[in-house]
C-alpha cells in the first residue's frame, strides 16, 4: 500500500472521528445539563427528590400511563392497518402500491397545525362515538405514524419474496390468514419491530396535536408543570428521551441479531439424506 493511500486513509479516519466527537457532544452535553439541573438545589447539593417525584405526582402519573397506553393502541391499530394491506397489495394489486405508497407519505407533506384544523370536525364525531378521552388521540396517531411505519415494513417485504412464500403456503392448503400470520410475519420481524419502536417513539414525544385538541399526555402535562416546577419537569423531559433511545437501541441490537441470525442459517448447508445401498 502506498504511503499515498495511508495518509489519505488517516485523514479520512480523524475526520470520522472528529465528526463522532461533536455529534456526540452536541447530543450528550444538553442531556447532562438536563441531568444536572434535575438533581441541583438553589443554594448549592444535590438531591433526587425531583426525580421522585415522577411516580408522586398524581397528573404526571396519569399522564405516562395515558401516553404509554397511547403507545401501545397505535402500534396495535398502525400493524393491523398496514400488514394486511402492503401483503395484499403486493399479492394482488401491485399496480396500487404506489398509491398507496403516497396516501402512507401524504402526512409528512401536512403540517401539524392543518392536521389539527382537518381533525377538529371529525373529533367530534370521535368522541360522541368513543368519549371524550385522550385514548382517542390514537386515531390522529395512526395518521401521524404511518410514513415511518410504511417504510420500516414496505423495507421488510422487499427483502422477501412474498409472492413465492404465499403461493407455496397456499399450494399446502394454507388460509390467507395462515399466510399472512404464520408464514409473512414471522420474516419481516425486524421490520415491524422497528416500526413499532419508531411509533412509540413518536407518541412518546408528540406534543402539537395532544394541545390543540385539548387532550393530556405526557407532553403537555410536562409543559404545564414546567409553568410551576421547572426541575421536575426537566426530569421528566430527560427521562422520555432516554426511554425513547433505549428502544432505538434496542431496536438496532434485535435488528443486528436477526440478521446475524439469518446469516448464519444461510451459510450451514442444509443436510442430505444418507443413501443406504441396498
Amino acid at each position: 500500500m502506498s504511503t499515498a493511500r495511508v495518509r489519505a486513509r488517516r485523514r479520512l479516519q480523524a475526520f470520522r472521528i472528529a465528526v463522532f466527537v461533536v455529534l456526540g457532544l452536541f447530543f450528550v452535553v444538553p442531556l447532562a445539563s438536563m441531568a444536572a439541573y434535575s438533581v441541583r438545589v438553589p443554594g448549592g447539593g444535590r438531591t433526587l427528590e425531583f426525580w421522585k417525584q415522577l411516580g408522586q405526582d398524581p397528573d404526571l402519573r396519569s399522564a405516562i400511563v395515558t401516553s404509554l397506553e397511547l403507545a401501545f393502541l397505535t402500534v396495535v391499530l398502525m400493524l393491523v392497518l398496514l400488514v394486511p394491506t402492503m401483503i395484499w397489495v403486493r399479492l394482488r394489486v401491485p399496480s396500487m402500491s404506489r398509491v398507496v405508497e403516497f396516501l402512507c407519505l401524504l402526512p409528512l407533506t401536512i403540517p401539524a397545525i392543518v392536521l389539527v384544523v382537518g381533525l377538529k370536525g371529525v373529533y367530534a364525531w370521535v368522541a360522541y362515538f368513543f368519549g371524550d378521552t385522550s385514548l382517542t388521540l390514537t386515531f390522529a396517531y395512526v395518521v401521524l405514524v404511518l410514513p415511518y411505519s410504511y417504510r420500516a415494513i414496505d423495507a421488510g417485504l422487499a427483502s422477501i419474496d412474498v409472492i413465492t412464500l404465499s403461493e407455496a403456503a397456499r399450494s399446502l392448503g394454507a388460509s390467507w390468514f395462515t399466510v399472512i400470520t404464520r408464514v409473512i410475519v414471522p420474516n419481516i420481524g425486524a421490520a415491524l419491530l422497528s416500526a413499532a419502536f419508531i411509533s412509540v417513539a413518536l407518541v412518546l414525544g408528540e406534543f402539537t396535536l395532544a394541545s390543540l385538541l385539548n387532550y393530556d399526555n405526557l407532553q403537555v402535562v410536562i409543559n404545564l408543570l414546567g409553568k410551576s416546577d421547572s426541575q421536575t419537569s426537566v426530569a421528566a423531559s430527560l427521562a422520555s428521551l432516554v426511554f425513547a433511545f433505549l428502544l432505538l437501541i434496542l431496536l438496532s441490537f434485535v435488528g443486528r441479531r436477526r440478521s446475524a441470525r439469518r446469516a448464519t442459517s444461510d451459510l450451514v448447508p442444509a443436510p442430505q439424506p444418507s443413501m443406504k445401498e441396498g
